[in-house]
């Protein structure tokens, strides 16, 4: 007897650890990746028909990741300016300048604006070529090419700094293709 939900079964279990490690790279933080995983493939369960008879069933799984990521991050933003508009009419402003944090990866790819670092991470990260890219965000192939470039040319500048005393660079970028150790990269 085969399982109505076969092919939903073997899509999860082939492509779940990849969908979780896109979010992650996207969000950059481990609870909300799993979470926004799970919700992408609830998404997915819901919307099966469409998605096991689309062309790239698996460009469609990353765009539905990648829409749920775009929809957090805007959520995030708006909770932190109600946050400091809250704490601004109810405290002084701290006196000095805040001491700059040191960047790793993570931290350089979540300054990025959020299209520009889904091109990075697509690109870099999942190896997913400009064509299948650009339908997976929604937007033209030479955008991807202008966004992955000055993506990788702005973490490059932003982990310059760090470099000197932690050895990272844009190589670094690149190594979040698996070959580091840890949960998502």
């Amino acid at each position: 007897m085969h399982s109505p939900t076969g092919g939903f079964d073997a899509f999860f279990e082939r492509h779940h650890a990849e969908l979780a490690r896109l979010a992650y790279l996207l969000l950059g933080d481990a609870e909300e990746a799993d979470d926004l995983a799970a919700d992408a493939f609830v998404a997915i369960w819901n919307q099966w028909d469409r998605v096991c008879t689309a062309d790239h069933p698996l460009a469609y799984a990353r765009g539905v990741v990648t829409n749920l990521a775009r929809g957090h991050i805007r959520s995030r933003a708006r909770e932190r300016r109600r946050i400091a508009l809250f704490w601004s009419r109810h405290q002084e402003p701290a006196e000095g300048p805040d001491v700059p944090a040191v960047l790793d990866v993570r931290e350089a790819l979540a300054r990025l604006p959020f299209r520009r670092r889904a091109c990075v991470v697509l690109r870099h990260a999942f190896d997913v070529p400009e064509r299948e890219t650009a339908r997976i965000l929604g937007i033209s192939t030479g955008t991807v090419k202008s966004q992955a470039s000055r993506g990788m040319a702005q973490l490059a500048q932003l982990l310059a700094s760090a470099e000197q005393g932690a050895g990272r660079s844009v190589g670094t970028v690149l190594a979040l293709r698996g070959r580091k150790a840890g949960r998502y990269t």
